[in-house]
């Protein structure tokens, strides 16, 4: 029985590298106009990392989490998130010191959850997200906001809707916790197993259920907005204020908590085209004492995370394809056995030169040459028979316009750049 790739992952073939590279690029170049600089952290870390930092009571550490012993006997965790490594990463590295704050990072990489696959939720997926370390402006919260908008706008998509609340502040959320228990305690007995736990500990995250989303208790539940202080309830006025002029638009939702223990103040979701289950695109908020949390200086933050596996579902949704071009420079085409030999030559100049370039391998005939150039999307074909070779040229075609012209065989690096858009 042949072996199998794992459940909840997937292969990215050749025909799809073109749209990750899209994303890839797009999303760096977002990032530069932003000025977020690029970290990389390991895809492994202490387990107690995202234990601490991610929270007990959360989805991710209860369940979803892929941890095990190394030789020493220590226990690690596949990253299933970024905030947690790369906040790690900014306190062991002594980025508090840096002298140029906040501290703007962004991130690419795979992460891992033990989830039930479906559209847009896979075991391993590929995810974007940065990091502003450093500053409570709350113009930082809309300039990352505006930052995971413009990514989305670049790649193409249209139909994005932003969702925003607030968590307000520890002494808020404290007041507003008390109210939570107050509301679901008498009958929690009816929600899931999860949400009986979390009663006590976490009660917020009893509103992020999947489960019992329909309960009627969820729809009455008490609004986090009516439990704001004063400098929560400003601070959430001056981030919408400097969203409103940016001109974007967006959607107050009260029952938005996120997932995560770590944030307060802002949060925030994108939401995308309906393309099965999952409909929300990006997350992201604002955190506080999660530095501190992990040996570091009392330094607030804020950031988002979001999975190029759902950009894809999303782009598919809204009917974007990529325009493909042509992905070679040119097919040399040999006729005979000398020409063989000295293709091989050509080959080697034309890729000194910069020039990507290719050949037949499998013996085929000329007819079956010209329709290998065709399926690489060659700009240029040059085919070297007996009677070029001895004359010393080549004769070069240009499939898009169909113009053929005779070339000498030392000077078709030089011909091919000059007719070619590199």
């Amino acid at each position: 029985m042949p072996i199998q790739i794992p459940r909840g992952t997937r292969d990215v073939l050749p025909k799809d590298i073109p749209v990750w590279r899209l994303m890839e690029e797009t999303a760096r170049d977002v990032c530069r106009l932003y000025n977020y600089s690029e970290i990389r952290t390991p895809m492994f870390e202490s387990t107690d990392l995202f234990q601490r930092g991610v929270g007990e009571t959360t989805d991710i550490v209860q369940k979803e989490m892929y941890t095990f012993l190394d030789r020493a006997g220590r226990s690690l965790t596949l990253r299933p998130e970024g905030t947690a490594p790369v906040v790690r990463s900014f306190i062991e590295n002594k980025m508090h010191g840096l002298p140029d704050q906040p501290v703007k990072l962004f991130y690419m990489g795979p992460m891992f959850r033990y989830e039930r696959p479906q559209a847009g939720r896979t075991r391993q997926f590929t995810q974007f997200g940065v990091e502003a370390i450093g500053s409570d402006d709350p113009n930082l919260d809309a300039e990352v906001i505006a930052l995971a908008l413009t990514f989305y706008k670049r790649i193409g998509l249209k139909r994005l809707k932003l969702v925003i609340n607030s968590l307000g502040d520890p002494e808020s959320r404290k007041d507003y916790k008390k109210a939570l228990i107050a509301h679901f305690q008498p009958a929690i007995h009816e929600f899931c197993e999860d949400c009986q736990n979390r009663l006590e500990r976490n009660p917020l995250r009893i509103l992020d259920c999947k489960v019992d989303r329909e309960h009627v208790l969820m729809a009455s539940a008490p609004s986090i907005l009516d439990y704001l202080n004063e400098p929560s309830r400003a601070f959430f006025e001056k981030v919408k204020a400097a969203l409103d002029r940016m001109g974007i638009e967006y959607e107050v939702d009260p029952t938005l908590v996120r997932g995560l223990d770590y944030y307060h103040h802002t949060t925030f979701e994108i939401m995308g085209a309906d393309f099965g289950a999952i409909t929300t695109l990006c997350g992201g908020g604002r955190y506080g004492g999660l530095v501190e949390e992990f040996g570091g200086p009392k330094v607030p933050g804020i950031g988002f995370g979001l999975s190029f596996e759902r950009v894809l579902l999303a782009m598919e949704a809204e009917g974007i394809a990529m325009e493909e071009s042509p992905s070679l420079d040119c097919f040399v085409v040999a006729i005979g056995e000398a020409a063989e030999d000295r293709a091989a030559e050509i080959l080697q100049d034309l890729r000194s030169a910069g020039l990507s370039a290719d050949k037949d391998y499998m013996g085929r005939k000329p007819k079956g040459q010209f329709k290998q150039a065709d399926r690489y999307g060659a700009r240029f074909v040059a085919v070297l028979g007996d009677d070029e070779l001895a004359r010393g040229v080549i004769n070069v075609k240009n499939m898009a316009t169909g113009n053929q012209e005779e070339v000498s065989i030392t000077q078709l690096p030089d011909y091919l750049k000059t007719n070619t858009e590199v």
